[in-house]
């Protein structure tokens, strides 16, 4: 799970004391050798990738100013993470060093001037290999002899981990090269990764056995890949794209893009993509068409990786630390991407109201895989604020565009901007329906603020008959704010909905009785193992309070007024108040509901006594 970062409001490094400077770059550096932990030991990274490179940038600012920091210990002289121990270690006959980032144009601008100002040429006589930066494993596959003898991670660029057995199932890997005149010793390099369509799929299945979710493909396609049980990786749809090398007895090729075309022609897939280019603006218009592509790919990328084109250039200029002069990664605003929106869904919550979902291409940002996006109500999507003032210099959002969205922290994912000039041939505007998506096809009105205007969200009036807010309530009902039943969550009450076998709160608290007629364990998945099961203090907590219900009121007699007060019965729950439960009773328990289920489940109710009756929505529309 990739929790949110806390912000601090962070003294200017060049304002630093060196007291404080020294203090400061020992904490970067415990932190950033946890992450790196994290992210390349146990693929499960804590920080989204925006935040890991805020803090790796301060890290590096810290050592520009004060260069006696720096020791060979330090994050900024180390490639990743040392081998887990999981698996025997390998050693790298040429480390796989990592590259330096460019997060701006500016900075592009920088990389190239300097590899022109150390080869005394100018910018346009370089020719540079540009292709995207896949977000995947790092692997070394190394043939003697034109076999496949090892296959190994990066580990910490000096050693890495053995995992032969599980790369030697991957299709697009060969066991053996292709061609003639391949060279005796031939380390080839590149990225495993899983495409969006196999993410998806194997975290529902994951989510269906109950088993870990990944948060992204990368992570998926390492922890596919470190297996102990080859069969595990087999059965996961991995690839792997070739684009760099180590040991070679012998170069085939003199440029980085002859290369590429070699790794091709000896049986491996390379990114179709790749592109040759000539000047600083082509690496940068490059970078703008990759980046509006991105959503389209089914594979996960986070920028774009620019080389040196001719190798003896690459020789000369050579390297830096962990990083080579003529290579760096471009990478993409880590919390923005730009996708399609491919449909907008109207989804009705427990109050009615309507809330338009983007159904979005798969895209990666922030470190997690983006399908749906809110878009708020229908003057968001026609680009009208809260405030009547024009969002997105007032471009409305339609099916088909293609549009940029922004993830801040765990901040749902939201469009903060329309490409006008992709948008589709014969787009329409997207209009809100009038009457309620549910059965009864109820209608649909805009809501009043506390002034009497109308307001922006529309609202269904079907109330408690409209299934699709009956079915919320229930979720509620039942939800860890709530009641939080074990074995009872959503999935389940979906399904016992659908069947007609709950369709009021006060049934959930009879399905053990009724189970002799419904037979939930002959029900495929409700079996011995996954059987909706109360504690027997849970049964004792449900028959208190059916008990307490059944002796002031009868339950289908009053099903509407219990229906009526769930608002209340919740908000009551969630902040430790007294309820009335029966508007209608002459004597009324009240439920201190708090009290009732706490963790300790004793329930504790308070003696009845005489109370003024509340009154229910229905009643008081009807006093008014």
């Amino acid at each position: 799970m990739i929790a949110k970062s806390k912000s601090k409001n962070l003294t200017d490094v060049a304002k630093l004391t060196k007291a404080q400077a020294k203090v400061e770059h020992m904490r970067l550096a415990l932190e950033l050798e946890g992450h790196d932990k994290r992210y390349y030991q146990d693929d499960a990274p804590s920080v989204t990738d925006a935040e890991y490179d805020a803090l790796r940038q301060r890290y590096n600012a810290i050592e520009k100013r004060f260069p006696e920091f720096v020791t060979s210990d330090s994050p900024s002289q180390k490639v990743g993470a040392a081998p887990s121990g999981r698996f025997k270690k390998v050693r790298h006959a040429v480390p796989m060093l990592s590259l330096d980032n460019a997060f701006a144009e500016q900075d592009v601008i920088d990389f190239v001037g300097r590899i022109a100002r150390f080869l005394k040429l100018g910018d346009d006589k370089i020719d540079f290999s540009a292709e995207p930066k896949i977000d995947g494993l790092s692997m070394s596959l190394r043939y003697e002899g034109g076999e496949l003898v090892t296959a190994a991670t990066r580990g910490d660029g000096a050693e890495g981990e053995d995992v032969t057995a599980n790369i030697r199932t991957l299709e697009d890997v060969p066991q053996k090269l292709k061609g003639r005149k391949v060279p005796d010793i031939c380390e080839v390099r590149g990225e495993v990764y899983m495409t969006k369509k196999a993410f998806l799929a194997l975290n529902e299945r994951q989510k269906a056995a109950g088993d870990t979710i990944f948060a992204n493909p990368r992570n998926s396609a390492a922890g596919s890949l470190r297996q102990k049980d080859p069969g595990i990786t087999a059965s996961r749809p991995l690839g792997f794209f070739a684009y760099a090398w180590g040991e070679m007895s012998a170069m085939p090729e003199d440029t980085q893009s002859g290369m590429i075309g070699w790794f091709e022609r000896c049986g491996f897939k390379t990114n179709p993509l790749t592109k040759l280019c000539h000047s600083v603006e082509q690496l940068i218009a490059f970078h703008r068409e990759i980046e509006e592509a991105r959503a389209e790919l089914d594979y996960d990328i986070d920028g774009v990786v620019y080389k040196v084109d001719r190798l003896d250039w690459q020789e000369r200029l050579g390297f830096v630390s962990r990083t080579p002069r003529w290579a760096v990664a471009h990478k993409f605003p880590a919390e923005r991407a730009t996708t399609v929106l491919r449909d907008i869904e109207i989804q009705v919550g427990r109050t009615g109201s309507f809330t338009p979902v983007g159904k979005l291409e798969p895209v990666g940002v922030g470190g997690v895989i983006v399908q749906n996006v809110t878009l708020h109500n229908e003057d968001y999507i026609r680009g009208i604020g809260g405030d009547g003032e024009q969002l997105r210099d007032g471009r409305d959002i339609r099916i088909g565009d293609t549009v940029v969205i922004q993830r801040a922290g765990d901040v749902i994912p939201q469009v903060v901007d329309v490409v006008i000039d992709k948008r589709p041939r014969g787009a329409k505007e997207f209009h809100f329906p009038k009457k309620c998506p549910c059965p009864l096809h109820t209608d649909v009105v805009r809501e009043e603020t506390a002034t009497g205007e109308e307001g922006s969200r529309a609202r269904c009036t079907g109330e408690f008959a409209c299934p699709f807010q009956k079915i919320e309530h229930l979720r509620l009902f039942v939800s860890r704010r709530a009641f939080d039943i074990d074995g009872l969550g959503e999935k389940q009450i979906q399904f016992f909905f659908d069947q007609d076998w709950v369709r009021e709160p006060a049934d959930i608290f009879t399905l053990p009785k009724r189970n002799a007629k419904l037979k939930l364990e002959a029900i495929e998945g409700y079996g011995e193992h996954h059987d909706v099961k109360l504690k027997a203090d849970e049964i004792k907590l449900a028959n208190q309070l059916v008990e307490n219900l059944s002796a002031t009121f009868d339950p289908e007699a009053y099903k509407d007024e219990f229906q009526e007060n769930l608002n209340e019965l919740i908000e009551a729950k969630l902040k430790g108040k007294t309820i009335v439960m029966n508007p209608k009773a002459k004597k009324t328990p009240v439920i201190n509901i708090m009290q009732a289920l706490k963790k300790s489940l004793a329930a504790q109710h308070a003696s009845p006594r005489k109370v003024e009756p509340t009154l229910s929505r229905r009643q008081r529309r009807k006093a008014s």
